[in-house]
């Protein structure tokens, strides 16, 4: 049988590959498989791990199990906080690769920018030694501020592909999401559907009038703004109800009634170290 949902919708990153805008978060799940296996029944295809998370093996096992061919499934996983510098890091991508059991990451990432700027340098140029080497499709970053994303422009090195950060209508980081635009890094928005705290008005009310739940709504918002959402649950079923939005869009006036709830920092959900030193 077909899958009920289109997940067609890719936007081309600027080191050539198509990155599936909507994707499966694994954050807070040590047992993801069997979310990972609902999600990719259903026709997810970009899976996001970490090192972190402590479930890139499960992650790697899903895959397998699925019978989907390892070339349509886009994985991203990021290095630790603790692994910054040329060696360790360099180390960090080996390991995730035997850990996910793959020949290759789509995409990995700097988790956080929390240690310090040559260490974040350093760090980043291991990661374009692992892309120039094969190990990795792509790399990025993760909750970093434009100062962080400055030093990699100001040192003369390949730009981010990605910039995976909190981004929900409570908290929309305007002045980071603008300078990702201007050099052409996709916005990774992750917490998309604000863990659950969306009991505001222009959110359940708005969900009711497209016949569509919270969470539906604020992953469609999401896509519309042009982000790549990370929507996340370790139950299967919501796993794939999360993903019922490619049906119905967003109006314009409706998507100016959810901007409205920006608070910026104020509107933060979970943990933001943008402004780390």
């Amino acid at each position: 049988m077909a899958n009920k949902f289109s997940f067609k919708s890719t936007v081309r990153l600027n080191s050539g590959q198509e990155l599936p805008l909507l994707g499966l978060g694994t954050y807070l799940n040590d047992d993801c498989k069997p979310a990972c296996l609902a999600g990719l029944k259903q026709g997810y295809k970009h899976i996001d791990t970490a090192r972190m998370y402590g479930n890139e093996v499960q992650v790697g096992e899903a895959l397998r199990e699925s019978g989907i061919p390892r070339e349509e499934i886009y994985i991203t996983t990021k290095i630790n906080n603790n692994e910054h510098s040329y060696d360790v890091a360099l180390a960090s991508v080996d390991d995730s690769l035997k850990t996910l059991g793959l020949d290759y990451i789509d995409c990995m990432l700097i988790h956080s920018p929390l240690s310090n700027k040559p260490s974040r340098l350093e760090t980043w140029r291991a990661l374009v030694e692992a892309k120039k080497q094969g190990k990795v499709k792509a790399i990025g970053v993760s909750n970093y501020g434009v100062k962080h994303l400055e030093e990699i422009r100001e040192a003369n090195l390949e730009l981010p592909s990605i910039n995976q950060i909190e981004l929900q209508p409570r908290c929309q980081q305007k002045e980071i999401v603008e300078w990702c635009k201007k050099y052409d890094i996709v916005i990774g928005a992750y917490a998309p559907i604000m863990r659950t705290k969306w009991n505001y008005p222009e959110i359940t009310e708005t969900a009711k009038k497209y016949n569509k739940n919270p969470a539906q709504l604020l992953v469609r918002w999401s896509l519309q703004r042009g982000y790549a959402p990370l929507p996340k649950s370790a139950d299967p079923e919501r796993v794939k109800t999360n993903a019922d939005v490619f049906d119905f869009e967003i109006s314009p006036e409706d998507m100016a009634l959810i901007d409205g709830l920006d608070r910026g920092k104020e509107g933060e959900i979970t943990w933001n170290p943008i402004d780390a030193e």
